[in-house]
């Protein structure tokens, strides 16, 4: 079956540091010492993507290059100044914002070698700046910046980086391949093919108009335990492979609360067992907010708080509560998550992030619960079927991640194979949507567990 095969390790011996380490000296030498105007660094989930960027902004810095950084949102970016202060509070960073109240995190302006503005020209002489690529769009410099990164770069979309190119002059691109893709609020048909689409990623349209640029992966996921990373890596990531940085037995989810025999306990036991639960409810078109997934996905979040969950990890050999603030629920549409916080707060919990898959992601979490995208549904459109959503639910978490689904979707899946149309000159992603929700399902039917309300 799909998950012993992959849960098997290769021969060779593998060292995840080691790896890691290899990879990021030859991105930093490709971005520090080559000679190409950019370097484009492919990323699975966790593999410490935030991690390079700081560390390439600094070096860069310290080598007496100042830089600009563009992220997609402002958290991304307040997140990216954050981390940068962390590691050395006396570096010199500007946060470039907009003009609206509350526009960055109150916590940077407690920082003292970070400058906070609305007017790149207010840190001038700053090492670094980073703003969200909406913000450099309308900035104008008199000369260039002499690099850049540009973080998330598969989430942004191709016309937005035309916006931005003409503030610098060489570029390292850094994002996930396997995430959502850009989002747009227009069709963009009549560009489909054309290697100027504005709706591509910005990666994708680099790329195409230059081939040769130097290309890198990070090999290794820090997040997802040995029990994800070949599923994940297999479904989601065929051309690009990689491994976990935890074997098994690094990671244990324990309870101290035995199981009271239910079927929401019983996937919960699984879960902590093997890492992936399935609490399959019976199959049955429903609502888009059908009220008894709901109730199951707030009982199972419900009873992960109540059973005193702890959690061991690399990190510390002494267990760590599994508190709220560890826990999320992803979901295909923000309808969901209201109906399922709805659900929590009548069960009294609070503090666990309920959001969708848009939301989510880029966020780590100990244990995730997912509301599965095509659960009680009579067809699968081309939104249920994307392949980025369903990687981003399911690469969330550290420990286990509990999938609540009504049976049945391997049969829709059958029942509705892709009919999208061709498109000359599009570049067809692999794999796509419905050879990843077969891979998953296939994964998940060894650790079902039957709905019993």
């Amino acid at each position: 079956m799909l998950g012993s095969r992959y849960a098997q390790r290769t021969a060779y011996s593998f060292d995840p540091a080691a790896e890691a380490a290899a990879a990021t000296d030859a991105i930093l030498h490709d971005t520090l010492h080559g000679e190409r105007r950019g370097v484009v660094v492919d990323s699975p989930p966790g593999a410490g993507k935030s991690t390079l960027v700081v560390r390439a902004a600094r070096e860069l810095a310290a080598a007496g290059r100042p830089l600009m950084v563009v992220a997609q949102t402002n958290a991304q970016v307040d997140d990216l100044v954050l981390r940068l202060a962390e590691k050395d509070p006396r570096l010199p960073v500007g946060r470039l914002h907009s003009s609206e109240p509350g526009a960055f995190d109150p916590a940077l302006a407690e920082l003292p070698a970070v400058r906070t503005s609305a007017k790149a020209a207010d840190l001038a002489g700053m090492d670094i700046v980073v703003s969200t690529a909406a913000k450099w769009a309308y900035t104008k410099v008199d000369e260039p910046w002499r690099h850049a990164i540009v973080d998330e770069a598969y989430q942004m979309r191709s016309d937005a980086l035309l916006t931005v190119a003409g503030l610098f002059e060489r570029a390292l691109f850094v994002g996930d391949p396997g995430q959502l893709d850009p989002f747009s609020v227009v069709g963009a048909d009549q560009w489909a093919g054309l290697s100027y689409d504005p709706s591509s990623s910005a990666v994708s349209t680099l790329l195409a108009h230059n081939p040769d640029l130097p290309q890198h992966r990070l090999p290794v996921s820090w997040r997802l335990p040995a029990s994800a990373a070949p599923l994940v890596s297999a479904a989601f990531y065929p051309y690009t492979p990689f491994r976990s940085g935890t074997d098994h037995g690094d990671r244990r989810l324990a309870f101290g609360v035995p199981s009271d025999g239910s079927g929401v306990d019983r996937v919960l036991d699984e879960a902590a067992e093997s890492g992936w639960g399935l609490l399959e409810l019976p199959a049955r078109h429903t609502p888009r907010t059908d009220p008894e997934a709901v109730r199951a996905v707030a009982l199972v979040v419900g009873r992960l708080l109540a059973r005193g969950g702890a959690a061991t990890s690399e990190h510390s050999p002494d267990p760590a509560p599994l508190t709220a603030a560890r826990i999320a629920v992803g979901t295909a549409h923000r309808d969901q998550a209201a109906a399922v916080r709805t659900a929590l707060a009548e069960l009294g919990v609070t503090e666990v992030a309920v959001d969708t898959a848009n939301r989510l992601q880029g966020r780590e979490f100990d244990v995730t619960v997912v509301l599965h995208p095509l659960s009680g549904r009579p067809d699968a459109t081309a939104f249920h079927l994307e392949t980025g959503r369903l990687c981003v639910l399911a690469s969330r978490h550290r420990h286990a991640c509990i999938v609540v689904c009504r049976a049945g979707v391997a049969d829709l899946l059958d029942e509705h194979p892709s009919t999208e149309p061709v498109q000359l000159g599009v570049t067809v992603k692999f794999p796509d949507g419905w050879e990843a929700n077969h891979a998953v399902l296939a994964h998940l039917s060894e650790h079902r567990v039957p709905w019993r309300p």
